[in-house]
């Protein structure tokens, strides 16, 4: 029997699905390797909640070694760097390269840092394992006293959680001796994607906080202790947190797939490249064809079962289903101090038993992948050679 190879790349949100359905119906046909420069994957769902000291990093992070050993699948701890699409090779970066015969890429995406001193002087959510590298670092230093004010730059709801995160975090450690935080949004308004009612509900949280929100602000630079507007504010701040709009890996442009004006690599309804019929992609790093949708956890992880279906599909020749993103989304915005707001539509409601269904639900989605480790037999981590 002629087995087919099937290269996953990344092991975001919608590629854990697709080893775990893998894992509960394995193909003998198939040979899956997944490279991801990790073993682990954070859950973006919870990762407000660690950073506020409420889970760890167990609870919120998916074992990407245990999934692929359940899923019969190679893991590889390398990036890919490139693709070589009429080779069908990926090339990684600590050398070497992995053939397929279909990839799929869920590498999701960088935090976009055009200004000058972004890298040097702040720090993005994403990466998250050198966001919370630093944000240990901030507590560390807080404690010690050498931390007087903390500044996030954006505007959106993860900027918003995850700087309500570390408020309640560092209030519940330090009190009074806290730093001073301030929110520093380009928009006249925050969450320029949920209801009013949402965003009033967030503005007397941040009030009632005494975190300072500079409107109107874009950032154009990045200074040693300050962020720069473009209108000559200087907003102080000893700690500098990016959580703006994504950007895409610089790699997949240049790989000749089709891509977007942003770099994002394009899709048609069934999460396939246009352009090379063996490609597929999910997550932040893809951009649908006459879709419109936030670059967001929550897509990539309703994408994950048509992906898993339609890689299935394809290797067996099979005509391919399509994803359909929905029009309204529930949304759980988590404040850091075991409450949370909750919006549909129009509608918005807030309190300790909105955290409690958060929690329930975002227990129940990492559950899902909770493989028990292999008891014997060759480790499924592989090397890059």
């Amino acid at each position: 029997m002629t087995r087919r190879h099937l290269l996953l790349v990344g092991g975001g949100h919608s590629h854990v699905e697709v080893l775990r359905q893998q894992a509960l119906a394995k193909d003998p046909g198939v040979v899956t390797t997944l490279v991801s420069p990790a073993p682990l994957t954070p859950y973006s769902g919870m990762l407000p909640g660690l950073v506020a000291g409420l889970y760890d990093i167990d609870e919120t992070h998916i074992a990407l070694g245990p999934l692929a050993a359940a899923a019969g699948a190679r893991l590889v701890e390398d990036r890919v760097v490139g693709l070589d699409l009429d080779a069908r090779l990926a090339h990684l970066a600590q050398g070497g390269a992995v053939p397929f015969e279909t990839v799929s890429l869920d590498v999701g995406s960088v935090p976009a840092a055009p200004m000058p001193g972004a890298q040097e002087h702040a720090v993005g959510v994403k990466p998250v394992d050198q966001f919370l590298q630093a944000w240990d670092a901030t507590i560390a230093a807080a404690r010690g006293g050498r931390v007087g004010s903390l500044a996030v730059v954006g505007g959106g709801a993860g900027g918003i959680e995850i700087l309500l995160a570390m408020q309640a975090h560092l209030a519940a450690g330090i009190g009074a001796a806290m730093p001073r935080f301030a929110l520093v949004t380009d928009l006249p308004h925050l969450l320029p994607r949920h209801a009013p009612a949402v965003r009033r509900r967030v503005q007397r949280i941040l009030a009632a906080r005494a975190i300072t929100v500079h409107f109107d602000a874009q950032a154009v630079a990045i200074e040693p202790g300050a962020v720069i507007a473009r209108d000559g504010r200087r907003i102080a701040a000893d700690r500098i947190v990016l959580a703006t709009s994504a950007a895409a890996p610089a790699w997949l442009a240049a790989t000749g797939l089709a891509c977007d004006g942003a770099g994002f690599v394009t899709v048609d309804e069934h999460l396939r490249s246009p352009s090379h019929a063996f490609v597929f992609a999910a997550g932040d790093c893809a951009s649908q064809q006459g879709q419109s949708y936030p670059k967001s956890g929550l897509y990539a992880v309703r994408q994950g079962p048509v992906l898993a279906d339609n890689l299935r599909r394809h290797l067996r020749g099979e005509p391919l289903s399509a994803f359909h993103p929905q029009r309204t989304a529930l949304a759980l915005l988590a404040t850091g101090d075991r409450r949370a707001i909750m919006s549909w539509s129009w509608f918005a409601a807030e309190g300790a038993w909105v955290w409690r269904w958060k929690d329930a639900i975002d227990r129940r989605f990492m559950a899902r992948y909770r493989f028990p480790a292999p008891a014997s037999g060759p480790s499924p981590v592989a090397s890059s050679d």
